[in-house]
């Protein structure tokens, strides 16, 4: 077996993404292993097909409205949705944001004013509604 990193397409739904991807190929066969590491790099790609494929934002766009919004990758899962990490991993390419949270970031790319609307929202840290407080129904 050798290390090397040669292309590899995906399909979804009629799209495609030709990537380089990394792992272990054998010289005898079209068997090849590949790290957790490796992974990332398919399930990234494959992130970005889908988001292409579905209207989804991707990362890169994520994180230009993030940045334009002026706020952290915590402050933006906490006022805009997913939770403290969700834009870390956005922005990663790791997790494909809802539709719901590529809505939302489409109308404050247009009227970033409307962030202002999310701040007058009483909302809890996602660790504060964990600890009680209220709850559906309450």
């Amino acid at each position: 077996m050798h290390r090397a990193v040669p292309p590899m397409t995906l399909d979804y739904k009629g799209a495609q993404i030709t990537f380089d991807m990394p792992g272990w190929y054998s010289d005898a066969s079209d068997e090849s292993i590949h790290t957790g590491e490796d992974m990332k790099v398919s399930d990234r790609a494959l992130n970005r097909l889908k988001a292409a494929t579905e209207g989804l934002p991707l990362p890169e766009e994520i994180k230009r409205i993030r940045v334009k919004l002026g706020l952290t990758q915590e402050a933006a899962g906490e006022l805009i949705g997913g939770g403290p990490r969700a834009f870390q991993k956005y922005e990663a390419g790791d997790l494909l944001p809802s539709r719901a949270i590529g809505s939302a970031l489409a109308l404050l790319d247009h009227d970033p004013a409307g962030l202002s609307v999310l701040h007058a929202r009483p909302y809890m840290a996602a660790s504060e509604s964990s600890r009680g407080g209220l709850h559906a129904g309450d």
